[in-house]
């Protein structure tokens, strides 16, 4: 995938000139020379200065011809948390809009939660109501994720994969349901890339090896389509439609197939002047070629929820292979590429809100946000069921009356009964799908005819929280018990609740007393104590957790304290080792046995020690040329351990331990020193045989290999080899990363 020009300052501001008048022009230049002045000594990890960031987050914002509020915003989102700046010095300088824009997308990093895993989810969820509210908010929030997973690689692995996931969970479906292919499609290939990096790479080879091949058919098509459509005095643009990396990667790996099996890697799309002529070259295509069964798909009759709008087709083209084909206008495309953004491209004097599309109707997705909000008490609960109830694949259904719904797919009758209200979900007692009786389970399908038959005497059944497919109706379902069986719950959960904090050794007394109980309702937002009970005794929330909640303070002081007195006996402690190094004066026969242990087996030296036993950290395992530093354990010597090993941190109580070393300038060619390689590669016939072959002609020493094949047929190779030196092992990598269809060797540990 090509990686996209970084822009200047300047040709942001120039993309801005060809759509903003100059007030505008004045307000986003002020924006930038404010980010540019507060940002001015701050660098990014790349070492870059940090303002490059804001000025590629302005230009992705300028590229949608957003507002002069976002674009500014684009600039100034980071100020907030990253500067002495505060959200009032915005709003005066910049007005109410994009105070309330860079509020939204400021990242809430001073949130304290027990997990990281709930801070989190508590940070999806505030993002992801902030953007219901004003959807300029996920704009710049799309732009800020684009550039920073662009610029990714400068992130340790960890971070590199952490952000990627959260990258492909949260915001590529954002950027699909809002219609934004121009960044849906980035977001998706760059996150694989950091994911699944061999896949990656393997298919955008496969794709690059094939591309004469792929371009000469789709430039037969067209011409072939071009023919078609001569005298029919229909207006049109066509061209090949590129496939990307991770929609490939999605049917390879969703179908089990490989990449020579995928047929629908070749696509034209067809840009016409008006809906009329949309249906007419449709018809021309299907008499050109043999439609495929089930392979035709009208959005333009019944639009995606993001306001898409095409028809599909997939046809038995040239040469006898299948060839799809999209067809739409130029409105259509446009709304295609940039979604809500094409519905609200700035136009000077334009203040409509942003949530409504060209009929007035404001987006579903929108609503559903806002209402699981109210659905849910749990911010992991809430993210969880907007990603399965708001980001999954849909399926579109009728009421007898014509009125169309849109569910997740995987929705049976039951969840469109609550779909439509909770009361008619709650009095629901059958259903009817085109005219036929149909169980509660019956999964709906894309067209199918839903008639829900209630009556004012029936009540839900406990058993249908496990019947339903969405959160949005097991919540609902939950709901009417919890209201049911509220005394009783409330009863059995400060039971509950009593008995987790005697089993942690604590006195509920000390804890059940009014201040400490105000504010944990506060923090999990319940608004009385026996609401809170009550979903404990629901099973809403565990025990465990509320205890760990309503303790933390307590604990956290206890274990600050214990802190203090262990980094106190630590330091005490090398007080003793350090006076004892010095004053002991070894004899010879002593030097030669500390010889022994630090430098013959190590090849390591100690600064100002003589007499301390060595091991090589095998969490790392260090070799001579790496950095390395030394970390005093309690009754083994002095572990060395690689400078950049993860096991080495920066709590005091670890940087108390750590001692200088080095390697000895001369250290025996002949002493051998283990070192972990993964090396990843496509799972083709003969390559552990090349492997093995290089790491022999490398070394004499090949101490363990062992591998596993995943369903992709993606090959990872684990060896244990003997090496000399850092030289060596730098220069073994080299020799295999030469082999066909390796495409990563790394250390495998540190």
């Amino acid at each position: 995938m090509a990686e996209p020009a970084e822009l200047t300052q300047q040709q942001v501001y120039d993309i801005c000139a060809g759509y903003m008048n100059e007030k505008h022009l004045a307000f986003v230049k002020k924006a930038y020379d404010f980010a540019a002045y507060v940002h001015k000594d701050q660098l990014r990890q790349s070492g870059e200065p940090y303002i490059i960031h804001p000025i590629q987050v302005a230009g992705i914002l300028a590229n949608l011809k957003m507002d002069p509020a976002t674009v500014a915003s684009g600039y100034l989102h980071d100020v907030v948390e990253d500067t002495n700046i505060t959200l009032g010095d915005i709003n005066e300088l910049f007005g109410k809009d994009v105070a309330v824009i860079v509020d939204g997308v400021t990242k809430l990093s001073k949130v304290t939660y027990v997990a990281h895993k709930d801070e989190l989810a508590e940070n999806h969820r505030k993002m992801l109501i902030a953007m219901a509210r004003d959807l300029r908010v996920i704009m710049v929030k799309l732009a800020d994720r684009l550039h920073n997973m662009r610029t990714l690689m400068h992130l340790r692995p960890d971070k590199q994969r952490r952000i990627a996931t959260e990258t492909l969970d949260i915001f590529a479906p954002l950027a699909d349901r809002l219609g934004i292919s121009t960044i849906k499609w980035e977001l998706e290939d760059l996150s694989l890339r950091y994911l699944n990096p061999q896949q990656y790479h393997r298919i955008a080879s496969l794709m690059n090896s094939k591309r004469t091949e792929r371009e000469a058919y789709i430039q037969n098509a067209i011409e072939d389509i071009d023919k078609a459509l001569e005298g029919s005095h229909i207006e049109y643009k066509i061209y090949g439609r590129p496939k990307h990396i991770y929609s490939i990667y999605k049917k390879m790996r969703d179908k089990h197939k490989q990449f020579s099996e995928l047929y629908d890697l070749l696509a034209v799309r067809v840009i016409t002047t008006s809906i009329k002529d949309c249906y007419a070259v449709l018809g021309v295509i299907h008499t050109k070629w043999k439609p495929m069964p089930g392979r035709f798909k009208d959005y333009i009759a019944m639009p995606k929820a993001n306001l898409y709008q095409s028809l599909h087709t997939t046809v038995i083209g040239p040469g006898g292979k299948p060839l799809e084909v999209q067809i739409r206008t130029e409105e259509m495309h446009h709304v295609a590429e940039y979604g809500v953004a094409a519905h609200w491209a700035y136009k000077e004097g334009q203040t409509d809100e942003v949530h409504y599309d060209s009929d007035g109707r404001k987006l579903d997705m929108f609503r559903e946000i806002l209402e699981l909000k109210d659905e849910t008490k749990d911010a992991a609960e809430f993210v969880d069921s907007v990603k399965g109830d708001i980001f999954s694949d849909r399926v579109y259904v009728f009421t007898p009356r014509g009125e169309v719904y849109e569910l997740p797919k995987g929705s049976n009758t039951l969840d469109f009964a609550y779909r439509i209200h909770t009361e008619v979900g709650n009095h629901t007692v059958g259903a009817k799908v085109n005219g036929k009786i149909v169980p509660l389970n019956y999964q709906l399908k894309n067209g199918d005819i839903v008639e829900m038959l209630t009556s004012a005497s029936s009540t839900p059944s406990r058993d249908w929280t496990k019947v339903v497919f969405t959160s949005r109706a097991r919540n609902k379902i939950r709901r009417y018990f919890k209201q049911e069986d509220k005394e009783d719950n409330a009863i059995k959960g400060r039971d509950m609740l009593e008995h987790q904090l005697l089993e942690m050794g604590l006195h509920p007394n000390d804890f059940l007393d009014k201040q400490p109980m105000d504010a944990l309702l506060k923090r999990l937002n319940y608004a009385t104590e026996d609401e809170l009970m009550s979903a404990i005794g629901y099973g809403e929330l565990t025990p465990l957790v509320v205890a760990n909640r309503l303790t933390e303070k307590y604990r956290h002081d206890k274990e600050e304290s214990e802190k203090r007195e262990r980094e106190q006996a630590i330091l005490n402690e090398n007080k003793k080792v350090t006076t004892v190094s010095k004053e002991r004066k070894p004899s010879s026969k002593n030097k030669a046995k500390a010889k022994s242990q630090q430098g013959e087996d190590s090849g390591v030296v100690i600064e100002g020690v003589d007499n301390f036993l060595v091991h090589l950290a095998k969490c790392c395992l260090p070799v001579p040329g790496d950095p390395i530093v030394g970390y005093i354990t309690r009754g083994r010597g002095v572990t060395i351990h690689r400078a950049d090993c993860p096991n080495v941190t920066d709590s005091p109580e670890e940087q108390s331990r750590l001692i200088d070393v080095h390697w000895r300038k001369q250290v025996d060619n002949a002493q051998s020193f283990n070192a972990d390689l993964e090396i990843f590669g496509y799972n083709r016939n003969g390559l552990l045989n090349d492997v093995l072959q290089v790491l022999n002609a490398q070394t004499k020493n090949l101490n363990n290999i062992n591998g596993r094949v995943d369903h992709d047929q993606m090959a990872d190779i684990h060896v244990t080899v003997g090496i000399n030196n850092l030289h060596q092992l730098d220069h073994m990598i080299d020799a295999i990363k030469n082999i066909p269809d390796v495409y990563e060797v790394k250390r495998a540990n540190g």
